[in-house]
């Protein structure tokens, strides 16, 4: 895997532009396409809204926004490679709280400083987790599900799209909540984890509801409780984990629009400015509250303080819950 010590020698070797050459490019930004990386496998929440917002992102640019899936390493392919872009915002990524703030400092040799080698742009969203089980477990609620789970150790097995991502720290929150033991099974994404809690052969998942919501109205799939401190709008009758007994449990899963370190103030400025109108237009707000997404916003100072206080909690929680990735 490509060392930080390789990421920085490659962007040490790379071609600067003059200075005329780059207040050109700034000026002229953007002038052709635009890739935005994303870590997981198609149908995640990831994904989900980052192929939500490039239509208004391509039309207020005048240039097409690529979404690119990079599915592996719990994610950090897709952000160790947009680590590594030269920083002329052509190359940009959407993170998770897990690709940015947790991951990579568990890996023997980290792909990239989570803190140091990119240029926060904008939240893009929140979304509440919810404890999701086959359609046909016999589980009605959370408390026979951990019933269960106390009466058969190591038998349940729960999903996640990598080790240490939010549905691995979720599940490990609540194992540790309630003093039981359950198999992690880690994924590359969320996609191939829907198909099979759809087929039975997962026996949970803690995963974002946005992935979820269109099973879960369909019955295909049972959700048993909300991860958020409150119920969420789009399931007012699904209880919060909190509720179940759980009332210090809370976690969610934010996305976060970010570029390489040393993006030219101009272009941060830009996309500061795209997406926020893009965030602020009713009718995509409309379609992303009503997949489950809190709407995001705010500046890039804003999204880089959300990267450091969550890098902090976090860390805290990987400790106790002795998470290492070989």
């Amino acid at each position: 895997m490509t060392t930080r010590r390789h990421v920085l020698g490659a962007l040490a070797a790379a071609p600067v532009l003059s200075l005329p050459g780059l207040a050109r490019a700034q000026s002229d930004y953007p002038s052709r396409s635009i890739q935005m990386l994303v870590g997981f496998a198609p149908g995640g929440g990831t994904d989900i809204v980052a192929r939500m917002l490039a239509p208004s992102l391509q039309a207020q640019l005048g240039q097409p926004v690529a979404v690119e899936n990079r599915p592996g390493a719990s994610g950090t392919i897709a952000s160790a490679a947009a680590a590594r872009a030269r920083p002329d915002g052509y190359t940009l990524v959407m993170g998770t709280v897990s690709t940015q703030a947790v991951v990579a400092p568990l890996m023997a040799n980290p792909p990239y400083d989570q803190m140091r080698d990119f240029t926060p742009l904008t939240l893009a969203g929140t979304v509440p987790m919810v404890v999701m089980v086959p359609g046909n477990a016999p589980y009605r609620d959370l408390a026979g599900l951990l019933d269960f789970a106390r009466q058969n150790p190591g038998k349940l097995n729960y999903a996640s799209s990598g080790v240490a991502t939010q549905q691995h720290l979720a599940a490990e929150m609540l194992s540790q909540a309630v003093g039981v033991s359950m198999t992690h099974v880690p994924y590359r994404g969320t996609g191939q984890v829907v198909n099979d809690l759809l087929a039975g052969t997962l026996d949970l998942v803690i995963d974002t509801l946005p992935t979820h919501l269109p099973h879960i109205r369909g019955g295909a799939t049972r959700a048993l409780a909300v991860t958020t401190p409150q119920r969420v709008p789009v399931l007012p009758d699904l209880p919060t984990v909190a509720e179940s007994g759980f009332p210090d449990f809370a976690i969610t899963v934010w996305y976060m629009l970010l570029g390489p370190a040393g993006l030219p103030q101009p272009v941060v400025e830009r996309w500061s400015r795209v997406m926020n109108a893009a965030l602020s237009d009713p009718a995509l707000r409309r379609r992303l509250e009503e997949t489950g997404y809190l709407v995001g916003g705010g500046s890039p100072e804003d999204a880089a303080k959300l990267v450091r206080q969550e890098a902090e909690r976090y860390g805290a929680l990987v400790r106790r819950a002795n998470i290492r990735i070989d």
